[in-house]
């Protein structure tokens, strides 16, 4: 819920909830901290971490940093702003400025804690009456609020942790003809979500000459991917990304000499400081003010979006604008989908006068669907305040934008469940006359219902059989987005059947939906996982498979094992609130329909799924906790697909089952004329025709990646499932990889340490 979006009666209540929570001798912290989000209270939250670090006792100072973690993971970078002005006021100027200098941070923690050590001996310029200890808690504080010890905790994590099997990607690789900038995007768009967040470039640094095949837009896309893959790399970003970086005054041609390297750069930039602007924002900035290139600008714009989420900064907004005015098609949809980034659910009037009067000025169809989304996405959250645009939206003869009322709907209400915005959609879905506004109506149902995802099944039942494809395509994505993650059987029977749809977007759409349902399932969760990654992947070598479809199934594949096997796709946050970059992610990313490059998006919805526990000095122990839980219940998947490579060769050497039945025919007959002789040749050869199964039990010890391999595989499984049913329980280390449904199966035996708040998913 946005601070915006509450009506009085609800801000009386809060208000309220929150005298009579403060009132209690033992006070609940995490439920004030909740609603001084929703109340956008910047300074009581400041006072509740000031209290919290005075009273100065260990548990004190441990719920002041837990609640610091959950501000930065449920306030806009506005708002946390604010508190970090309000903290860093209480600490010494000199070291503030070491805080907020990214480029002055050391990767590694044990320099960081030697920093903070050295340089508290030091003199300030600030007079303070804090204790030593007081002035370290509010310098981590600070940390936490900035959102570095976040990144840097979740980078370790999926740094450690990645389990993404490249022989899929090899495999997408070799069956994709990378000429085609279609397949050579599809295999950049899954390779980048494979590996996102994991700093593992190997694939692209492996497959030079085949990166090189990329030209123009892929180009662009591809060096965009290094911002997926590095997401969160603050320390290394700006060096790694050096190389492509646009150079000064040399027109066209830069470092990398591609335009199109530039702008994706510039793109890659921001998705590595996504939603954590600071400094990077700055360069990014400079950059998109001096270029000159109109691919260069359209980057620029991307990656300033992205960076500079929900800042509010009117100085980036007239920039934009600026460029904006130029009308130049190219890179005026980046910018107007960047300006209503900048400006994410601040519901800005100005802006979205300056915005509405622009796509009714322009001629160009791309610049009005920048526009459009810009101006949903300004209303982030809004509700009810954003029934005026809407209503004004979808009242306007251009169907750009009625798409635009659409995804207003779909962003100012997202998470509410609200049956007046369910209502209107359906209502558009059935009645509008452009396909592009049914679809996206029936899409944005998945915004709306996502915390009552077991709905959705049964409300797009009827959409997913329409006459018109475009309605089946937005039913399959609004089954993705609501249910991303949950492995909902209901989900997954609607979907499953369009996979075998007429229409080849339609199959790309369930393809795509499929992987974000089934994320990090595994067999013992949901047993159909392994039957359609299969058919995945034999979609991918069948040569009369439409392109659409194929760059579909790419991209399944790499959304299925997001972030090295270790990310799921949340719209909520562990508190339950709504996870901004996620929705915003995923919001842009359904725009690939028009536009390829935004397909990253998708990144900013990816929830590492880790228990890190941290200690008062917020460095990293190692201790271990309990599941209560099978091991193979939540376990990564097999990496079983080197052998499926060749698969498909040996069906068809073995695909001689009609002829050995034709054989067992003429077998019968030619024993009826007793003719033995005849009998005796064929011997050898007819067992093995005639018993597939005993074939396959007689190869399994010899041939491995046979078919008999999947028979051992299931019967080697069988036994351990018996096994594991008599030995529940096993120990996890910090800094594991747990998911959402297994959390509460964990306890915490270790008597060192313990849980300042209870371990629980949304």
């Amino acid at each position: 819920m946005h601070p915006s979006q509450l009506t009085s009666f609800h801000l009386q209540i809060l208000k309220l909830i929150l005298e009579l929570l403060n009132e209690i001798p033992a006070p609940d912290f995490f439920s004030i901290a909740k609603c001084v989000v929703y109340l956008n209270e910047h300074s009581m939250a400041s006072n509740i971490l000031r209290q919290l670090v005075e009273k100065g006792d260990a548990r004190s100072l441990a719920v002041a940093y837990q609640i610091s973690f959950d501000l930065y993971d449920n306030s806009t970078q506005e708002f946390l702003q604010k508190v970090r002005q309000e903290i860093a006021e209480l600490v010494p100027e000199d070291e503030t400025e070491k805080e907020n200098n990214p480029d002055a941070r050391e990767p590694t923690e044990s320099d960081s804690l030697l920093q903070d050590q050295e340089s508290s001996s030091r003199p300030s310029h600030k007079q303070s009456d804090l204790s030593e200890d007081a002035l370290t808690a509010f310098k981590n504080i600070l940390q936490i609020l900035d959102g570095i010890k976040t990144i840097q905790l979740n980078l370790e994590f999926l740094y450690r942790n990645n389990k993404a099997d490249i022989a899929i990607l090899n495999k997408i690789r070799d069956s994709l003809e990378a000429r085609n900038s279609i397949f050579h995007t599809a295999v950049t768009l899954s390779n980048a979500f494979m590996h996102a967040g994991t700093t593992h470039d190997k694939f692209f640094r492996d497959n030079l000459e085949w990166l090189g095949k990329a030209v123009n837009w892929s180009k662009f896309t591809a060096t965009a991917a290094l911002g997926c893959i590095h997401r969160g790399n603050l320390s290394q970003g700006q060096k790694l990304l050096q190389p492509y970086l646009p150079r000064e005054h040399i027109a066209g041609v830069g470092g990398s000499g591609s335009v199109y390297s530039q702008g994706g750069s510039l793109y890659a930039f921001g998705l590595i400081y996504a939603n954590h602007g600071g400094m990077a924002v700055d360069i990014i900035r400079d950059h998109f003010k001096k270029a000159t290139e109109e691919v260069v600008q359209h980057g620029g714009a991307l990656g300033l979006g992205v960076a500079g989420m929900a800042t509010g900064d009117e100085g980036i907004y007239e920039d934009l604008r600026s460029v904006l005015y130029t009308d130049s098609a190219l890179n005026g949809e980046a910018v107007g989908l960047a300006m209503g980034l900048i400006m994410l659910g601040t519901g800005n009037m100005r802006a979205l006068e300056d915005m509405i009067q622009y796509a009714h000025d322009t001629q160009h169809e791309k610049i009005v669907r920048g526009l459009a989304m810009g101006m949903a996405l300004i209303m982030y959250g809004r509700q009810e305040a954003a029934d005026e645009l809407i209503n004004g939206l979808l009242g306007d003869p251009d169907p750009t934008l009625r798409y635009g009322g659409i995804m207003t709907i779909a962003l100012a209400y997202c998470g509410s469940g609200s049956n007046k915005a369910v209502r209107k959609l359906l209502h558009v879905a059935v009645s509008d006359v452009n396909d592009d506004v049914r679809r996206v109506a029936v899409l944005s149902l998945g915004f709306i219902l996502f915390r009552k995802h077991q709905s959705v099944p049964r409300m797009v039942e009827l959409l997913s059989e329409s006459y018109n494809p475009h309605v089946r395509y937005g039913a399959a994505m609004a089954l993705g987005i609501s249910c991303a993650g949950t492995g909902l059987d209901e989900a997954i029977d609607l979907l499953e059947p369009m996979l075998k749809d007429s229409t080849d977007f339609v199959r790309q759409g369930a393809l795509i939906s499929l992987a974000m349902v089934l994320v990090q399932q595994n067999e013992a969760m949901n047993p159909r996982v392994t039957s359609l990654r299969k058919a995945m992947m034999k979609m991918l070598g069948d040569r009369h498979e439409d392109a659409m479809a194929k760059f579909g199934c790419a991209i399944a594949l790499g959304i299925i094992d997001a972030g090295g096997r270790n990310c799921t796709i949340s719209l909520q946050t562990q508190t339950g609130n709504l996870n901004m970059p996620g929705i915003v992610g995923a919001a842009v990313f359904v725009q690939y329909w028009y536009w390829f490059p935004l397909t990253h998006f998708l990144s900013l919805s990816f929830t590492p799924t880790s228990v890190i526990g941290v200690d008062q000095k917020l460095e990293v122990p190692h201790f271990k906790f309990h599941s209560n839980t099978r091991p193979s219940l939540f376990d990564y998947p097999p990496e079983q697909q080197v052998k499926t490579e060749e698969a498909p060769e040996k069906v068809k050497t073995a695909v001689l089952s009609t002829t050995a039945q034709a054989k067992r025919r003429a077998q019968r007959r030619e024993k009826q004329a007793r003719r033995e002789s005849m009998d005796i040749d064929q011997a050898p050869t007819t067992p093995k025709a005639t018993e597939p199964e005993a074939m396959d039990m007689d190869e399994v010890p010899k041939e491995e990646g046979d078919e008999g391999k999947e028979t051992e595989k299931s019967a080697a499984e069988g036994q351990k499932k018996k096994a594991e049913r008599e030995k529940v329980g096993y120990e996890l280390d910090n800094l594991s990889r747990v998911l959402p449904a297994q959390l509460k199966y964990l306890t915490f035996p270790d008597p060192r340490y313990e849980p300042v708040k209870r371990v629980c998913s949304p």
